[in-house]
């Protein structure tokens, strides 16, 4: 294997794939191993970026997993994936490690097509209990009883829905199923709900766990009771529970053997651990205590947020990389949506926030702090958090749900069910819409115009800018507007630095021609319409007559202005961040259809396949509708038009 162009340990440089692990060490090595590890993701994070805080608190664990099972025929099912970065170093991916999260390198997710080793593509939370299931069935029902199969699931993905209907479903199959419990007390935000509290008792009960490590291999070795010893313990020991914990074991009552709390920064004693679960039948769960940024003070001791994915960083200093700009500087439409929602809330009581687990993502962070008891962070709950705003509009107010465009498609039987139907005034905030950059295709916002404006009662929105944001945010909290309300935008920084303007009600279905032209008209949808006003400028310094229309509601669809455009223009674009399938494009074909009218139409938009990672301007670029691609078609409509075509029209 080629040397990487990163310092490597002694013991990491011999580790390939996990059988070097395994055949080259000894489990008293493993420490070391797992120094190398750390030090290595350190080296590699400060200088390219990634997810930091997370991977440091599994290195123990990932080094013991992969040396006691057979990987990959065991299978590893890693639950989100932000702690798979030391799961990727020792599966072979050590030399192009640099490249992770970079247009055309590695996944920062686990991912089938890229490795054996990645069992499972992951991205969204709380899916790995069931995906390990699944395979564990299978594999059950084709004779192989003794594969092995882990899911490895934090304690903040565990609060979602899924993961408890996985162990539910779980518990009545007799599957070599392990599931890892890594439990730091925190995720990118702070948990939330009971399960924390209850997850922080087990804990923290040393005494109970004592007693029952005692009692049991104590049992084992006795031969007075025979093979029953165990049985009989087990059935008086709901009592002790009950003495101990005052509550018996969640785990436990869906019929799961629960093992731990362990330290899971003892990889010796963890893989002990481990390897005398293999022998133990049925369902399993195994409690590790760690340390999210393990091994790296300012990571440790840090803000878990700031270090979820610090970008590039000073090791030695732990002083984050800022670069300082020399002019104002527009901001990002998270904190748009977050101070605005505040302002909003000052003048209407009714004004609630949501968010599902998200609320510094998506900056709903900073009502939390002015109004605590206005918003709420109901964990990893997508579809929970859509219908408690359901509940909540119900009595007279106004929620803001605000959900990445992603993690909305978890929630879309409520949207429909909960929501739409019963004609709630919902406000949805559909953050990180479009390209979602580096995070790739399980977090790219491609299908929310498709799937939300079939869906009758609803208004679907996009701004172009800041100020559409905040007029859009404050038209949707309107007495008036009694119904549900969709607006989208992208991650990342929007044009204007002066962006806190007076609030103005805008007419619902309503967009605005920022140009006239009389070759070709565009027609934009968002953000990505500052991609067509550079692509305008550029159109214009050769001669070109362009028009440009922000249609900002994809429904209802500005139909006064559709008329116009059809009426003038036989070439015609539209553009949208968003799947071209059923998108805002397609919403411009079925109003032409309709009335009959007849043009050259181009969509673009992202195309029908999946679009890995990589920044947004790289991906835009990719799907042929960044500025330079939109100028190019506005060209290439131009130059096939007949000469009689393009004369005397005005846009």
């Amino acid at each position: 294997m080629k040397e990487s162009q990163f310092e490597t340990g002694e013991f990491l440089k011999q580790i390939e794939f996990p059988r070097d692990l395994r055949e080259k060490f000894s489990i008293e090595d493993l420490p070391q191993v797992s120094d190398e590890l750390r030090e290595f993701i350190i080296d590699v994070v400060s200088q390219k970026g990634g997810h930091f805080g997370a991977s440091l608190g599994v290195v123990e664990l990932t080094v013991a997993l992969h040396y006691v099972f057979n990987t990959p025929e065991d299978r590893l099912v890693w639950d989100v994936g932000h702690q798979a970065y030391g799961h990727k170093i020792l599966t072979g991916r050590r030399e192009i490690f640099h490249t992770n999260r970079k247009y055309e390198g590695i996944s920062g997710f686990p991912k089938i097509k890229e490795s054996d080793y990645d069992t499972f593509g992951v991205g969204h939370s709380s899916t790995s209990i069931s995906a390990a299931l699944g395979m564990a069935v299978a594999n059950h029902s084709k004779g192989n009883k003794d594969q092995q199969h882990i899911a490895i699931i934090g304690d903040g993905a565990m609060t979602a829905g899924l993961a408890f209907e996985g162990l539910n479903h779980a518990g009545v199959e007799n599957t070599n199923l392990i599931v890892v419990l890594n439990d730091n007390c925190m995720s990118i935000d702070p948990n939330v709900g009971a399960l924390k509290e209850y997850l922080t008792d087990i804990a923290t009960s040393h005494t109970y766990n004592r007693v029952k490590d005692e009692v049991w291999h104590l049992l084992g070795k006795m031969s007075k009771f025979g093979q029953d010893a165990r049985e009989i313990v087990q059935k008086v020991e709901n009592s002790i529970k009950s003495t101990l914990l005052q509550h018996s074991n969640l785990f436990e009552s869906l019929n799961f053997r629960y093992f731990g709390p362990i330290d899971g920064h003892d990889v010796i004693h963890v893989a002990k651990v481990l390897e005398d679960l293999k022998d133990i039948p049925g369902p399993k769960i195994l409690h590790c205590i760690t340390t999210k940024g393990k091994g790296y003070e300012p990571a440790e001791k840090g803000s878990p947020t700031k270090w979820h994915a610090p970008g590039i960083f000073n090791k030695d200093t732990g002083e984050i990389v800022k670069v300082t700009p020399n002019s104002p500087q527009p901001p990002k439409y998270q904190d748009v949506f977050g101070h605005t929602i505040v302002e909003l809330a000052e003048k209407n009581d009714k004004v609630r926030g949501v968010t599902p687990a998200m609320p510094t993502g998506s900056s709903l962070n900073i009502m939390m702090k002015a109004m605590p008891d206005r918003a709420f962070d109901v964990g990893i709950a997508e579809q929970h958090a859509v219908t408690f705003s359901a509940g909540l509009a119900t009595q007279g107010l106004r929620p803001f749900c605000n959900i990445y465009s992603s993690f909305m498609q978890r929630a879309y039987d409520q949207v429909v069910h909960d929501v739409a139907i019963q004609n709630l005034p919902v406000i949805f905030c559909l953050d990180r819409a479009g390209v979602a950059g580096a995070d790739g295709p399980t977090h790219h916002g491609a299908y929310d115009i498709a799937y939300m404006r079939c869906i009758p009662n609803l208004v679907v929105s996009a701004p172009m800018n800041e100020e559409e944001l905040r007029n859009l945010m404050y038209t949707a909290q309107l007495k008036e507007l009694n119904h549900p309300f969709v607006i989208r935008y992208p991650r990342g920084q929007g044009v204007m630095p002066e962006w806190k303007t007076p609030f103005k009600k805008l007419k619902v279905g309503t967009g605005r021609k920022l140009k006239s032209g009389s070759e070709v008209a565009i027609l934009s949808i968002g953000h990505i319409g500052n991609e067509v006003s550079k692509a305008i400028e550029e159109l214009e310094s050769s001669g070109a007559s362009v028009a440009h229309y922000d249609m900002r509601f994809v429904k209802p669809v500005d139909e006064v202005l559709l008329h116009e455009v059809f009426g003038k223009f036989d070439s015609v674009i539209t553009v949208e961040d968003g799947c071209i399938q059923g998108g805002f494009g397609s919403a411009v074909l079925e109003f032409m259809a309709d009335h009959q009218y007849q043009a050259n139409v181009l969509r673009l938009g992202m195309p029908d396949e999946i679009i890995e990672h990589g920044s947004q301007p790289q991906l835009w670029a990719e799907c042929d509708y960044d500025a330079a691609a939109i100028t190019a078609a506005a060209q290439k409509l131009i130059s096939s038009k007949p000469k009689s075509n393009s004369s005397g029209l005005a846009g």
